[in-house]
């Protein structure tokens, strides 16, 4: 057996807990696959006396950044600290001393992956960054290496394990959308300020992730549309469940040619697709390829064991390629260029809206009217509730034919401020 890899950590949370203890859990097994012992010998801390996992030796930690990026001893830097800064700045320094990085920080690609990819290749080392999507689904490996044959044409994925957990308590349990967060944080699934997760902004940064492996595509991450899950209701399950669909929170991607179509949002998925029926803090990425046909990754996405798994499993690789002098050949297969987001307007789907009108002579024929003035066509409606003396509001809930995003805006901006509708019409795409 040959000498040790020197591994750093940056950071070393619940995450990077779990990477020490699957290093110690596998550690005779992994020197068999690496041909030498992977061994944590800095780990980059900013406070020292917080309890940590037995496996990590506390004369490792430090709060000084420069005693670790600057040590000329170690092999691969592991990223575990999260958001943009330092996180940018540690990462760069770590490729430019020539050294290979493993992170799982998505928020850090989704804003400066293309640019650390290019840093990576002109350095000549390796950026992995498995753990940046689905925890332990090996999406990106997949993307990088079992695909490269073939050209991905779409995605769609559950990739936030907060929404699907609270949507899935909403449409099993009836529970409102409050009710089924503070659930999620009792049980640890959701952070004390769920803003990241539940308004899409975790999902949109993987989804970016996944556009660069999937279309190699350079995007701005800011143009990519994006909507939460908090306007949805518990008698929008049930609407769904009427028509045959579960409301899933997607991250949607399309290669269009001149163009790649983003989105992030609430959808109705037919419940005999497979992802309509991934439920909990699970997460699941269908894959279509030109060749291929569909693929269904599917998993546990975040926690500290299934996210450890992949992050060592980069390690595994990054050190595997130092050691046999092949250092950089996995980034270098990434081959990014620009690409524009495509509008919102000119999506073409159909769609789930609720009106909540009073009932009144005429209603129904005015936003048919405007629907049908604006090419968006009906394909079932359903009321609910009307015909008492009570004045009180009722459900109208209908389902389009494919239309496009800018004319059903248009419908909806010909109905705004109509005095026979009591709340802003509600809306949710529908992906078949």
């Amino acid at each position: 057996m040959k000498k040790q890899v020197s591994l750093a950590l940056l950071g070393c949370g619940t995450v990077g807990g779990g990477v020490v203890q699957l290093l110690h859990q596998n550690a005779k097994y992994l020197a068999e696959r690496v041909g030498a012992p992977l061994e944590v010998t800095r780990v980059l801390v900013r406070d020292p006396d917080k309890e940590r996992v037995p496996e990590l030796s506390r004369d490792r930690l430090t709060t000084d950044p420069d005693a670790v990026l600057g040590d000329p001893t170690i092999d691969v830097f592991v990223e575990v600290m999260g958001g943009e800064e330092p996180a940018r700045d540690y990462v760069q320094r770590a490729i430019d001393s020539g050294r290979g990085v493993v992170t799982a920080n998505k928020m850090l690609l989704a804003l400066h992956g293309p640019a650390l990819v290019d840093r990576a290749i002109a350095r000549g080392v390796d950026l992995a960054f498995e753990g940046s999507v689905g925890g332990g689904i090996p999406v990106i490996r997949v993307l990088r290496e079992a695909l490269a044959s073939d050209w991905v044409t779409s995605l769609r994925g559950i990739v936030n394990g907060t929404c699907n957990f609270v949507l899935t308590r909403m449409q099993k349990d009836g529970k409102s959308f409050d009710e089924a967060l503070r659930e999620a944080q009792a049980k640890g699934y959701a952070e004390a300020d769920p803003t990241l997760d539940v308004d899409g902004h975790d999902a949109a940064h993987k989804l970016t992730v996944l556009a660069m492996l999937a279309f190699g595509a350079r995007v701005d991450h800011a143009q990519v549309p994006t909507e939460g899950i908090r306007a949805i209701e518990a008698i929008d399950h049930a609407f769904a469940s009427r028509f045959g669909y579960a409301i899933k929170h997607l991250a949607i991607g399309r290669d269009r040619g001149d163009a790649v179509e983003l989105r992030v949002h609430p959808a109705l998925v037919p419940v005999d697709q497979a992802i309509a029926n991934v439920n909990g803090v699970l997460n699941a990425i269908a894959l279509e390829g030109r060749a291929l046909g569909p693929c269904l990754l599917s998993g546990r996405g975040a926690g500290d064991m299934p996210t450890a798994v992949s992050i060592v499993a980069d390690v595994l690789d990054v050190a595997r390629a130092k050691r046999n002098g092949a250092a950089g050949l996995m980034t270098r297969g990434i081959q990014l260029s620009e690409r524009k987001v495509a509008s919102l307007d000119d999506v073409e789907t159909a769609y789930y809206l609720r009106f909540e009108v009073f009932d009144q002579p005429g209603v129904l024929a005015r936003i048919t009217g405007a629907l049908g003035e604006a090419r968006v066509s009906i394909q079932e409606m359903v009321q609910k509730g009307g015909g008492d003396a009570s004045g009180a509001p009722v459900q109208v809930v209908m389902m389009t034919h494919i239309a496009k995003e800018r004319d059903l805006r248009a419908a909806l901006g010909a109905l705004a401020g109509a005095d026979f509708i009591a709340r802003a019409p509600h809306v949710i795409r529908v992906v078949e």
